[in-house]
């Protein structure tokens, strides 16, 4: 994933992830935690956390899609 176009979705649109997602994209990106550091702060497997990060970048994409609040995103 491009981390600073996600971070940039993830600050229009955070607040629409689970709150799995929101942990799992915050301690990536904000703190800095490899996926295996993350999958042992929220005590699940390091899949889970694969799967949760997949699926909240899918999710990001898909609200600018829908909703289009960043314009200059698709310039």
């Amino acid at each position: 994933m491009d981390g600073e176009k996600y971070s940039l979705l993830y600050d229009y649109y955070g607040a629409l992830l689970t709150e799995r997602q929101r942990g799992v994209f915050e301690l990536y990106y904000e703190k800095d935690l490899s996926l295996s550091e993350v999958a042992e702060n929220l005590g699940i497997s390091r899949q889970a956390v694969q799967r949760a990060f997949k699926k909240a970048g899918e999710e990001l994409e898909e609200f600018q899609k829908k909703l289009g609040l960043i314009k200059e995103f698709d310039e």
